[in-house]
């Protein structure tokens, strides 16, 4: 379910970077900060249990960085 709730809110991204770059950097925050506030719950595990729970989250705000840049990378391209 996650996985599913990262990719359309990644696609989401993407298309509103396009359209609108710079009102695209407020739910890109937003979204990193979802995923940072996982990631800090996860980190509490115990030992390398805990680096890998919080892998997941890591990757997630990795690919909502990448699709904004993205989203405005091609708005650029195309004015």
């Amino acid at each position: 379910m996650l996985i599913a709730g990262v990719i359309v809110f990644c696609v989401l991204l993407l298309v509103v970077a396009f359209l609108f770059p710079r009102l695209s950097r407020h739910p890109e925050r937003g979204g990193q900060k979802v995923m940072g506030v996982g990631s800090r719950g996860a980190d509490k595990a115990p030992g390398k249990l805990g680096q890998v729970l919080a892998k997941p989250f890591h990757k997630s705000s990795k690919a909502i960085s990448k699709s904004g840049s993205a989203g405005r990378r091609g708005r650029n391209k195309v004015t």
